[in-house]
């Protein structure tokens, strides 16, 4: 495992922290530690990790505030943790930009695959610098346009509007299987987010976040829609490659 693999701990519970550090320190990843919201920051300013394990549950500014944060200024792969009960949180958690959740209590097991998980997506992204000059790929999805090489997703007017790994996943996905019928197994299998259950709802939260970016109305969704009791569907509009 290379050791540019850094992980930041979250967390105002100290016992918390010191069991995954030392967990994860001994799978081979640098581990950092903040207990909040300000010792989060200055970690970030020392090193850019490459996951950021976030608890919601802390005083003063809690995880859903920092995750929004994060979001908005870095790249990196979020993985909000959260109480068992906490379904609401986990549910905003995922609409403001995390890339997965984790319950308390949890097995170091899960805690190391869903890590794993997060940076397999993120090591599919082109190294900065990468294919300078190369004439970018581009797929058009919805109003938007989908970069394959720079996994970046721009509006219309050409801004860019921030999506997630997972998001970035299921939109290549989706554009490679288009007017294909696709289950949510079959969404899980391709995106290669096998650790996640076939029926888990998160799914389900991914797209409806991703009908806001790419359609005209989100409550009547023209290009990923529905098909009651298979799964979900992406049309093209005409004249889309």
């Amino acid at each position: 495992m290379s050791t540019s693999q850094r992980v930041l701990v979250v967390d105002d519970d100290p016992a918390i922290r010191d069991l995954i550090t030392e967990y994860l320190s001994t799978h081979g990843y640098e581990v950092a530690q903040a207990e909040s919201g300000e010792a989060m920051r200055a970690a970030l300013a020392a090193a850019l990790p490459d996951v950021i394990l976030l608890d919601i549950n802390m005083p003063k500014e809690d995880g859903l505030t920092l995750a929004r944060h994060l979001r908005e200024r870095y790249d990196v792969g979020i993985i909000m943790v959260t109480g068992a009960s906490d379904v609401v949180d986990r549910v905003v958690g995922l609409e403001v930009g995390a890339d997965d959740y984790l319950t308390k209590p949890f097995d170091p097991r899960e805690l190391r695959a869903r890590v794993r998980s997060v940076l397999r997506r993120l090591q599919a992204r082109p190294a900065e610098g990468a294919q300078v000059g190369a004439m970018p790929k581009r797929l058009q999805i919805g109003r938007c346009s989908l970069d394959l090489d720079t996994h970046q997703l721009f509006a219309a007017e050409g801004g860019e509007i921030p999506i997630t790994t997972m998001e970035f996943d299921l939109l290549r996905v989706f554009a490679e299987h288009p007017n294909q019928v696709l289950t949510r197994d079959r969404l899980l299998t391709l995106t290669r987010n096998r650790e996640w259950e076939p029926f888990d709802r998160s799914i389900d939260i991914r797209i409806a976040r991703l009908r806001k970016k790419i359609e005209d109305s989100a409550e009547n969704p023209q290009f990923i829609r529905t098909v009651r009791g298979a799964g979900y569907m992406f049309v093209p509009s005409r004249g889309d490659g």
